[in-house]
């Protein structure tokens, strides 16, 4: 069985009422349920996870790296200025492990501090603006790879 890491950064636990306007009405248990049930269970674990803790989402990183599991990263607010969480991904995608990058917005249309991500030059791939269909286009690239 493959296991994939969904992991979610800071505020991200807050969907369904944090910018409604921006992150949309539906809450992040929408989002586990979505991917979940577009998955072989028999085949494919998802490991859904969220922290408001840049640490523990570093450390979570560092068992994806060692136990060679792709990684879909939504790194939320960390995405600008965490260079601790950019080379906890590099060591991800150093080891040849995939790692996406997701966000639900589309960073580049919002204020001018969201343009830059310190992610994306580690990453596999980035994808944005797309809502939930971020998340599972990332997943659908991670499972073509596995299969």
């Amino acid at each position: 069985m493959t296991t994939i890491l969904v992991l979610n950064g800071p505020n991200l636990g807050r969907l369904g009422s944090r910018e409604p306007e921006v992150y949309g009405s539906a809450t992040l248990d929408d989002l586990r349920a979505a991917l979940e049930a577009s998955v072989d269970g028999e085949r494919t674990r998802l490991d859904f996870r969220q922290t408001d803790d840049e640490g523990e989402l570093i450390g979570w990183l560092h068992e994806a790296a060692d136990a060679g599991t792709p990684v879909i990263l939504n790194p939320a607010a960390f995405t600008h200025y965490s260079y601790g969480l950019r080379d906890a991904a590099a060591m991800v995608t150093g080891a040849g492990i995939p790692l996406i990058e997701v966000h639900l917005s589309n960073p580049h249309a919002r204020e001018v501090f969201r343009h830059t991500s310190v992610i994306s030059a580690v990453a596999t791939g980035v994808i944005a603006g797309l809502g939930f269909d971020s998340y599972r286009l990332a997943l659908d690239h991670i499972l073509r790879g596995i299969d």
